[in-house]
């Protein structure tokens, strides 16, 4: 299991929603098998919805 802060803070070159959206994917690709949402993006760009994409980003990533 990894925490989204987690991966925020290991990937400080990330600057946008949508390049979250790819280290979520990358990370399941690698066999994390649980995300946990303990903070919201702060990016300009994060939408309402960030947790539902979010996840499916994590889910594209396990496929």
């Amino acid at each position: 299991m990894v925490n989204l802060s987690q991966l925020i803070i290991s990937h400080p070159e990330v600057n946008s929603f949508a390049e979250l959206i790819g280290v979520v994917e990358a990370e399941s690709r690698h066999g994390t098998v649980h995300l946990q949402f303990d903070v919201k993006p702060d990016y300009r760009d994060t939408p309402r919805n960030w947790e539902f994409l979010l996840e499916g980003a994590f889910y594209r990533g396990q496929r």
